[in-house]
């Protein structure tokens, strides 16, 4: 899959056309909306549930109707669509988006083997709404939480709680939205027959729904988004029959006057009841989510111009059904399908079953996106990945969350069977993660666009005073139901502060144990070892200086190969690395040591190579360091970008230093000793061609013609294998968190995706206690 041609076409979503655009717009409907366009299903039956009554003086119906419609307005329409979704981090989105943003322009991020050479990427560059002066409070602040080690740890805890919500409502949404919609049964036979097909109906499609996400967000796009616009005709076209045949005045309670009204009657019911009105802006989110898959002006347009106004119609449509009917309450309690035309039932039904369906995708979606962001910033266990889309750089899929979120969903199913448990569950972790944002963009607005930092109070006072008002509504339903998403996110933050925690100590040990660059340069001309033929990759977390695993291998095997690469892989808060700037390339010792530190810079949505790719790069670009005349020595400098000896080199694809030339190579596999066990496998091999140039001196083509020769041989993988222990005289917490925590979760995931790249016929693993 070209996905780095992929990346690159991704990047420039600015520039696309209007017909790239509204296909876009398109596909986002069935990715992005389908999850708040189902909310109808279920916001008056739970809001109703309260036991608010149905008076007819019609102030109660009137009143939610209002508190929908503003609830719309406010929360996805003003606050997301026309202020949140501009804070985007180079076309990424979401809560972990927002953090990485912070850390590029306040240095307050946790991550440990940053370099001043990262701040020159061209994705790393601030774009700044304004200029604010050195004494301001913006200055002030940002001095403030750079400052103090706590607040950083604070703010990384609330990025990770909102992460943790996210994977709670990707948990909760699937559950309440199908069974909302298999719960229209419940009109057309008994409730003894109702409640034997209710649950397990609803299972068997959750089941077939992740099933589906194999196949990728680009399939299941094209696939849902006719379904949502669908589903958005029928519920805007039974709206409007329902307002002109049954109440055309109806509009009259989209003033504010009823709010006011309506909590001045109904008191506590009211404020209780807010936890089902929330339920309307259920998938705000995932549009901010969604930037990483579709354009900020797809979103836009595709909400403004058909998903809100198909939801007003929708809402207003039952509210003007209900405000003639009042035996509703006892009967079929607010369900959406009473308000549905008799003959129109069982189409509308079907309908709203795959909408459901198309719903959970979105959250499901987006999950998969922000534990990919968290797992690449060294804040999650490590998964598979697996790219679906060969065009666009965002569309993922990860099994082993994939597989979780289907079981713990299918066990909300089982267990709460009513969508009113489900809804107060689903609504703390909805408004939750909204607050969480708005906290996260009220430090964006002035640390990152340099805004007034009344501006920022503004609006962290009016958005998170709304949130707040839900949020209260909804905790209080703790024992409810609302204790699910609370429990999840323990879990998960639990597991995220562990990993993260464990990760850095054992970068923090590699630091301190590291050799320095002094040692080597002692050994002399020769090294004091025997060099054997080929490229040895050492690789390494450090950036500088020379890995304690380097010198626990040279002891018990006094030998290593005529060229040494020390490489470190690691990722950088940014979505992308451009190719031209993924390497960083040095001289470790003098030239004729020819040994060299690379380090290979990924952004936490960028696409690992497999190893052939790999090697053919990293070759690349040593040549391209040696041709462009390599500083001869980093002397004993242990940080040799300080020292302007690092250069910054692009892949084979940017630029060709040496002549490339491919052939098709046939490795055959004997895994028993019949001929029926060979499995023949084409594989291209790549070889490299010394360009016939005067520009080039004597030393350099020598340094070449050995790089080419040592490739010819082959490149063989040192990979260090650590055993992370607690140091003797810790205390019981820091023993249970390393010794049980860190090490239970780094046996449990997956290796790094350069580890399980590299060839296992080239690779030598080297095994080191680490006592943190």
């Amino acid at each position: 899959m070209d996905l780095e041609r992929g990346i690159l076409q991704n990047s420039s979503k600015g520039k696309e056309s209007w017909k790239t655009v509204l296909t876009l717009a398109y596909q986002s409907l069935g990715v992005v909306y389908g999850e708040i366009s189902t909310s109808p299903l279920y916001v008056y039956r739970n809001t109703f549930s309260e036991d608010i009554g149905h008076s007819e003086t019609n102030e109660e119906i009137y009143g939610v109707l209002s508190l929908v419609f503003w609830t719309l307005t406010l929360v996805p329409l003003v606050k997301y669509v026309f202020v949140v979704l501009k804070a985007d981090d180079n076309g990424e989105g979401g809560t972990f988006a927002l953090y990485s943003l912070l850390c590029r322009h306040a240095k307050v991020g946790l991550l440990p083997n940053c370099q001043l050479a990262d701040e020159e990427l061209s994705e790393y560059k601030k774009h700044s709404c304004g200029v604010t002066a050195e004494r301001s409070l913006a200055s002030s602040l940002k001095s403030l939480l750079e400052r103090h080690k706590v607040l950083q740890r604070i703010l990384l805890v609330l990025a990770l709680l909102g992460t943790c919500m996210v994977i709670g409502v990707g948990v909760l949404k699937p559950a309440i939205s199908v069974f909302s919609a298999v719960s229209g049964l419940e009109l057309s036979m008994s409730k003894e027959h109702h409640r034997y097909v209710e649950v397990p109906g609803a299972c068997i499609i959750l089941i077939g729904l992740f099933a589906l996400q194999r196949y990728g967000t680009n399939r299941v796009g094209f696939l849902f988004a006719p379904i949502v616009c669908i589903w958005l005709f029928c519920i805007s076209a039974i709206g409007l029959y329902n307002i002109f045949y049954w109440n055309p005045r109806v509009y009259q309670a989209l003033s504010p006057y009823y709010v006011f009204q309506f909590l001045r009657k109904t008191r506590r019911g009211g404020w209780m009841a807010l936890g089902g009105i929330l339920l309307c802006i259920t998938g705000s989110e995932a549009m901010f989510a969604g930037l990483g898959h579709f354009s900020q002006l797809s979103i836009k347009i595709a909400f403004t111009s058909l998903v809100y106004p198909s939801l007003v119609l929708a809402y207003m449509g039952q509210a003007a059904y209900f405000s003639r009917h009042h035996d509703v309450e006892q009967e079929y309690h607010f369900g959406f399908y009473v308000s549905v035309p008799e003959k129109l039932r069982w189409p509308v039904l079907v309908i709203a079953i795959l909408a459901a369906v198309v719903g959970s995708q979105s959250i499901i979606t987006g999950t998969f996106s922000i534990i990919r962001q968290c797992s690449a910033l060294s804040c999650f266990p490590r998964v598979k990945v697996v790219h679906t889309s060969s065009k666009i750089h965002g569309q993922v899929y990860i099994p082993e969350i994939n597989w979780l979120l289907m079981l713990l969903c299918l066990a909300v199913t089982i267990g709460f069977r009513d969508t009113k448990l489900m809804g107060n569950a689903s609504g703390l972790a909805v408004v939750s993660v909204m607050l969480v944002t708005s906290c996260l963009m009220s430090l964006v607005i002035v640390i990152c666009w340099h805004k007034n930092v009344l501006l920022a109070v503004g609006f962290v006072l009016f958005f998170g005073s709304i949130e707040a008002l839900f949020f209260s509504a909804s905790v209080i339903k703790f024992f409810e139901g609302a204790w699910v998403p609370v429990a999840l996110a323990f879990v998960f933050l639990s597991v995220m502060c562990v990993w993260h925690y464990g990760t850095l100590k054992k970068y923090e040990f590699d630091v301190q144990n590291k050799v320095s660059i002094s040692w080597l340069l002692s050994l002399g001309h020769s090294l004091g070892f025997a060099r054997v033929r080929g490229i040895g990759l050492v690789q390494t977390e450090l950036v500088s200086g020379i890995p304690a695993i380097f010198s626990h291998f040279v002891t018990n095997l006094p030998a290593f190969h005529q060229v040494l690469v020390f490489l470190c892989i690691k990722h950088v808060p940014v979505p992308h690395v451009r190719p031209e700037e993924r390497f960083l390339v040095g001289r470790v010792g003098p030239r004729y040591f020819r040994v060299y530190r690379c380090i290979v810079r990924y952004g936490y949505h960028d696409v690992h190579k497999d190893d052939n790719e790999f090697e053919k790069d990293l070759v690349c670009s040593i040549a391209k360091f040696i041709q462009a005349g390599g500083g001869a020595c980093n002397s004993s400098n242990d940080e040799p970008e300080k020292g302007g000896r690092m250069t910054v080199v692009g892949t084979c694809s940017t630029s060709h230093p040496l002549l490339v030339s491919e052939r098709d190579e046939v490795d055959v596999d004997i895994a028993g000793t019949s001929e029926a066990n060979k499995v023949i496998k084409p594989k291209k091999r790549v070889r490299f061609i010394m360009p016939e140039s005067p520009k080039i001196d004597t030393d350099t083509r020598e340094e070449l013609k050995e790089l080419m020769e040592a490739r010819e041989v082959g490149v063989a993988y040192i990979i260090g294998q650590s055993y992370v222990r607690a140091k003797p005289g810790s205390n019981m917490l820091k023993k249970l968190v390393i010794n049980c925590g860190y090490e239970f979760l780094r046996k449990n995931s997956r290796e790094p995706s350069n580890v399980l790249s590299a060839p296992h016929a080239s690779s030598l693993e080297v095994g080191m206690m680490y006592q943190v």
